[in-house]
This record gives C-alpha cells, structure tokens and sequence, in this order.
C-alpha cells in the first residue's frame, strides 16, 4: 500500500531525530577517543624523569575532560554549521558545485527542451513550482539529483549522458523519482548529512595537519624527533579517530540514503504508473560503461543525493544506494538479470525527439469526469498520479507559444504576472498600466501591454500553470528586482480596493515561493501537535470556504458544519464576514502552517468537505483550496475535472 505525503513528512521528521541521536553517539564515542588521545598525550610528556614512567592520571583531570568536549563540539558542531551555512543558498549551490549549468528556458536545444518539459510536467502534475534545471554536461553517466532546503529551492540536476541516453519514458520515471526526494522531505535530510559529515571529518583534518607540522618542525631530524614524537603522536591520534568518525559516519549515511532509495522508486512508479520507465534507465545503466558515475570532485559528498551510485567504492557498506538488481527486481520482478548493451559512443550521439505535441485534455479532460474529482485531492498530495501528468502536459500545450516562451525568462514571467492582475474594468485597468508604466523595470510594461491581451483569453484553468511555471524565472530576479516586483504586485491588486479570489491566491502561491527563494522566512517549526491547539485558525479557514461556495447564508451554514464534522471538535458556529476576511484568513494560515502534518491532513480534509457540501466545485474553489495547500507546504496536484467555463 502507497505510504501517503503526510506519513511520509511525519517519518522525514522522525528520521532527522534518529540521524540526529546516531550522529549524536558517533560524536559521544569522539569525545571519549580524543579524551584517551589528550590524555596519552599530556601523560607522555608529564612522565616522570628518572623512571621515565607515563602519568595516567592526567585520564581523570577535569581540564582535560572539559578540553575534550569543548574542543569537540566546538570542531564538529563549527564544521557542520560552516557547512549548512554554506549551501543555505539551497538546490542552487549544490548544483554549481557539482558542475551543472543551468538550462535556459528558453533553448532550442532538443535534448534540453525534452528535459524541460518533462521536469514543468511533473511539476504542474504535483502542485510544486518547477525547479530550475541544471545539466551536468562533462558527464557521461546516466544520473541525476535534487537538491535544496525545501520544494521553493529545489533544483533538479541531470548528467549529459541521461538527457542524451535515456529515451523520454526512462527521463520521465528518472525525474519523477526526484520529485519523490522533493516531496518527501529528503533533500533537508540530505543536506543535515552534509553537514554533519563534514563537521566529524575536520576532526582527522586537524590531526593530519598537526602530524604534517610536526613533521616538517623536527619530527624527520633524530635531534628534534623526541621532543616532537608526543605532539606527531596527537596527531595521529586524532587524524586516527577523526576518520573513524567519518568511517562510521559514512556508514549512518549509507543506511538511511538506501530506504528512502526504494521509497523514490515506489513513488516513481506510482507517479507515472510505467514500470518500464524507471526500470529501464536502471537497466541502461547496469548496461552502461560508464554507468551512473559522476567525474566531478564534488560528487563524493554529494553521493548520497543521486538517483544512481555516483562513486566506486571497495564494499557495498558504503554504498548509498541499494544493489542495482535489487532496485529493478523490486519495480519488474519478470527481469532476466541481462543488462542491456550500450557502446560507449552513445553519449551525445542520441538524437532527442522533443516532447509531443498533445491537443486538447488527455484522459483527464473535464467532459470524461463526472465532475471535479475533489474527494481525492487530499490522498493526492505530494503524489500526483499519471492522470495528473496527462493533465499537466495537456496543460501546458493548450497555454499560448507567447505565453510559455514569456514564462520562461525574468522579464516576460513579470510582465505574465502583471497582465494576469490587470483589471476589466477600464477605470482601474488604466490606473494599473499607468503605474507599471512608471514603477517597472525597462521593457516590461511593453511586454505587459503586448501579453494583455493574450492573457485575457485565458481559460481559467489555466492562469495557476501559467504562474507556476514562469516561478523558475522569477527566482532568477536580483534582490532588487524581486523588491520592485513585489511592489508593483501589490499596487496592482489593490488598484480597484477590491481584492478577488484569483487576486489573493495568485499572491499567496508567489509570495510563498519567492519567500523561501530569496530566504526571507526559513523551515516552519511544528507548534501544534492537534486540531484543538488550531480551532480558531481551522474557523476561520472553513468560514471563508463557506461563503466563497454559497451565496446564501443557510447554505455556508450547511458547508462549514459539514466541513467542521471530519475536525471531530466541539460545535462551533459560521463565523460573519467581518471575522473571515483575507487577513484572518492569511493569520489563520500561518498558524496552520505551525501544525503538525496529520493535522494538515485533518484540515485539508475538512476544506474538501466543506467545498463539496452543495455537490458542486467552482474553478476559483479549487485555486483558493490550492493555494491554501501550498501556503501550508503541502503541494496539491491539479484538480482534475474542473468545469469549463466556456461550457
């Protein structure tokens, strides 16, 4: 049975706790090695003079203990935070580090424009933003990762020799694979093993560096040799006890990297419902003469991030992935155990298709579904099925040429932004044009004007795509620029003092990617283990819900006690519309987001509920229900079955 996103945020939490507690007794075991090193050392060089007998009870010397500790944490907890503080840059750092460019949304490349649609697919599919794309072109390697501190600075990496090698269906079961490790909570978890490690390896560091100099201090001249044999002796010591350290540290970093690898292949495949897919880059790989290895330097500490193993190593305990007959066996049970055969010159040689055109809705067309298939979005978070990737990719190719190229690159994803926030109503539509017309950046206003009238046409289904894919560009903005933009969406949606459904949702799926993206909030902490320590919050929620679906107050009444019933709290009343405005609502929501995630669940659940009760769901309730999810951090796939407007 599929594990769903919430059990799976609950055991990423439960996981950093034993990682925390395993890390915790390696660095234990440390201290009490470098203790017996000090204190062999200082023993040494206190040894009596006339019998030459060592001093061992410089052990119980309380200095020396204290020294020992301190140094300890102070080397290990230093490295580690140096380390996380390091790659607080997110997906983005690691990425470079590990030698990939970021493609252009707007390439004409085929091998790269294949890649970018399969990533913006899987992206719509699952309710995330896209993550920029980096490809790793010095490799040939069939491999890929993600990377980053939460799914707004995720970033998704692929080798030039899986862009090139593997055919569409194989790419697709690839990158859903790294969704899994996005949605999960994986990459935070992977990140802290970074850390961590590279906190534990300063300590043989120290210790290779303290022999090195007393080495080349007078260590090598027999005069100098025993006055510097105590201090080569420390040295080793540690250098010994630093790598041990890293040698068991390794070992905790290969154990918890291998589970969530099965878990990322069980999702994969759930995901696109093609066995085959993922199954075949796996064999290719086995296939493969250079296999899933990574040439750059970086790839070691990164290893634990790959969907393939990206280094040799001499025994498979180190490996942080399982065996690669194990992961195929366990996705195609009907394998023969053959690999197939690929000839090296392969790489780069693959001609890539770009992605077909699809017309109209697949199989998640709104006339196939009785209507919005509503009841399930809640199972459906953070695990889109393949009727969502249909519909993601049926998406996409009814938005506009204009639109998409637009979505793209920093300058026309804000002006897309700007034109999908003009009013109808002329009075406010010149008042907005003629802000932009001041306040924007050089050529924006232009590509506002030029784009109008486009956006207009939209379908409503398909504003919320268009947003979430011109997300990745907007993420490349300078400081400056994103302030600018963020004014300049303000005085656009206040333009008209009225602030519509489409208006407050589109903000709060900005303002909650961009936030994490320029790092001005950082992870939410869980405050609230039950729906009780919530109960104002989840009133406030379900009112709004209410009357956004009913006009008449008899029936929000209806809607907000069916919505209140799946909570299983005391009776509480419909709240009025002054209680449940837009910025009750956003209070309301930052106190959710404080909530564990089972109560996440319980308040998704009742929203559903609420917004079912009259039998009907309108497009402007599933993008509110939407960004609701997302402002929670918890990514709601596309709704299927939405009306049609035009019907």
């Amino acid at each position: 049975m599929a594990t769903d996103f919430f059990q799976q945020q609950d055991a990423a939490r439960r996981g950093t706790a034993r990682l925390v507690l395993l890390f915790a007794m390696a660095v234990l075991a440390i201290v009490v090695a470098v203790e017996l090193v000090l204190a062999a050392t200082m023993g040494f060089l206190g040894r009596d003079p006339e019998t030459n007998e060592i001093d061992w009870s410089a052990v119980a010397d309380p200095r020396l203990l204290l020294l020992a500790v301190g140094g300890t944490l102070v080397v290990v907890g230093g490295g580690s935070l140096y380390k996380v503080a390091q790659l607080r840059g997110g997906g983005r750092v690691i990425a470079e580090e590990l030698g990939g460019r970021l493609v252009d949304g707007s390439t004409s490349d085929p091998v790269e424009r294949r890649l970018l649609n399969v990533v913006e697919e899987m992206a719509i599919a699952s309710g995330t933003s896209t993550p920029p794309v980096y490809i790793m072109d010095g490799e040939a390697g069939i491999n890929a990762f993600a990377a980053g501190f939460a799914p707004q600075d995720a970033v998704i990496g692929v080798t030039r020799g899986a862009a090139t090698t593997l055919d569409r269906d194989e790419l697709q079961g690839v990158i859903a694979h790294e969704f899994s490790h996005i949605l999960n909570g994986d990459m935070r978890l992977n990140i802290r093993l970074m850390g961590l490690l590279h906190g534990i390896f300063l300590i043989g560091m120290i210790g290779y560096f303290i022999l090195r100099m007393s080495f080349y201090s007078g260590g090598g001249r027999s005069r100098d040799s025993k006055g510097a044999l105590p201090i080569m002796a420390l040295g080793a010591g540690l250098a010994v006890v630093g790598f041990a350290g890293t040698f068991f540290g390794n070992l905790i970093k290969a154990a918890v990297s291998r589970q969530r690898e099965f878990l990322a292949d069980s999702s994969a495949v759930q995901f696109t419902r093609h066995p085959g897919g993922i199954a075949g880059a796996l064999k290719k790989i086995g296939g493969f003469v250079t296999g899933s290895k990574v040439e750059n330097p970086n790839a070691p500490q990164a290893s634990h991030m790959f969907f393939g193993r990206a280094t040799s190593g001499f025994s498979a305990m180190f490996s942080t992935h399982p065996p690669l007959g194990e992961r195929i066996r366990r996705i195609d049970p009907s394998w023969d155990g053959e690999f197939p055969e690929l000839p090296p010159q392969v790489v780069g040689a693959l001609e890539a298709a770009t992605a077909p055109a699809v017309a109209g809705f697949a199989g998640a067309e709104a006339d196939a579904l009785a209507g919005a298939d509503l009841e399930n979005a809640v199972t459906q978070v953070g695990q889109p099925t393949p009727a969502h990737v249909e519909y993601a990719a049926a998406l996409i190719g009814r938005l506009p040429e204009p639109v998409v190229e637009a979505a793209h690159e920093p300058y026309g994803a804000r002006a897309l932004v700007y034109a999908l926030l003009l009013d109808r109503d002329p009075g406010p539509r010149q008042s907005q044009l003629a802000h932009l017309k001041a306040a924007a950046d050089d050529g924006v206003y232009e590509e506002t004007v030029r784009l109008a009238p486009l956006v207009e046409e939209l379908d409503p289904r398909l504003r919320l795509p268009a947003v979430e894919l011109a997300l990745t560009a907007l993420r490349a903005l300078t400081s400056w620029q994103y302030q600018r933009f963020q004014e300049n969406l303000l005085e656009l949606v206040e333009a008209d003092d009225v602030i519509d459904l489409f208006e407050w949702s589109l903000q709060r799926i900005l303002l909650r990617d961009m936030q994490v993206s320029f790092g001005r909030t950082g992870p939410t902490r869980v405050r609230h283990r039950s729906a009780g320590a919530v109960e104002s919050s989840l009133a406030v929620l379900l009112s709004v819900l209410a009357y956004v679906g009913n006009r008449d107050r008899q029936a929000a009444e209806g809607a907000f006690a069916a919505g209140w019933r799946v909570l299983s709290l005391p009776e509480r009343r419909l709240l009025t519309h002054e209680e449940c405005g837009f910025a009750p609502l956003d209070a309301a929501l930052v106190e959710l987001d404080q909530a564990a995630p089972q109560v996440k669940k319980r308040a998704l659940e009742a929203a559903v509920a609420c917004i079912t009760a009259d039998r009907e769901v309108t497009v402007e309730e599933g993008e509110l229900l939407r960004a609701v999810s997302a402002w929670i951090n918890c990514p709601m796939p596309p709704i299927l079955g939405l009306p049609d407007p035009a019907q």
